[in-house]
């Protein structure tokens, strides 16, 4: 009678063990099945939209009439004052008095340490080094390719303003950077303030090469 007590107990925990398997498959399955379809795109079932109006707008189309407005036409300039996102006023024009006013009360707001000067370097790199180089010494391939004159180089060259450019201020070159001069164009649009600063920290330090 033990003998069979025990084949029995053997058996009862084998069947267990294999409904547990069982069990661990099921699941693994199931999840599995879950996680193929939910990748799975569909023409015919194209799935869940949360919101679709926050990604599929109805717009209109600038060039056609719309009743929203009086004038009857769908393009409609900003209301006076809006302030694009982001965008900040230069409150010094774009002029020999703007550039030396700018260059007396402008003080870059960033610190010179590792970080900044990397991105200033990276910014530098992408905007400015096709015509002033890597090095700031007025060899970048726009020039070498002779079809444009070359920039003054920072530690060696004279401003077409007046000056050393290895003496330039923050505010100089910042005004600089934001309305352009001579064939170099305005990168106001392109380099946020804060990138432009930071463009700054990296002239600085070309400023010091020979």
């Amino acid at each position: 009678m033990q003998l069979k007590s025990n084949t029995m107990k053997e058996n009862t925990l084998a069947m267990m063990k294999n409904s547990f398997k069982i069990f661990i498959v099921a699941v693994g399955t199931f999840v599995t099945i879950g996680s193929l379809s939910s990748c799975y795109h569909s023409k015919r079932n194209p799935g869940y939209e949360y919101a679709p109006n926050m990604y599929r707008a109805l717009a209109p189309n600038p060039d056609q009439p719309t009743a929203s407005f009086k004038d009857g036409k769908a393009a409609q300039n900003p209301v006076d004052g809006t302030i694009p996102m982001g965008w900040s006023k230069f409150h010094y024009e774009n002029n020999l008095a703007g550039y030396e006013a700018a260059s007396k009360e402008l003080v870059n707001p960033f610190a010179n340490d590792t970080a900044a000067l990397t991105e200033g370097k990276n910014l530098y790199t992408n905007f400015c080094t096709q015509c002033h180089g890597m090095q700031g010494k007025a060899d970048g391939a726009i020039v070498l390719s002779g079809k444009f004159p070359a920039p003054p180089a920072y530690a060696t060259g004279i401003s077409s303003r007046g000056g050393a450019m290895k003496d330039l201020t923050d505010g100089k070159i910042f005004h600089t950077i934001t309305y352009g001069v001579n064939l170099m164009g305005a990168h106001a649009s392109q380099i946020s303030p804060a990138e432009r600063w930071k463009i700054v920290l990296y002239v600085h330090e070309l400023q010091k090469l020979q």
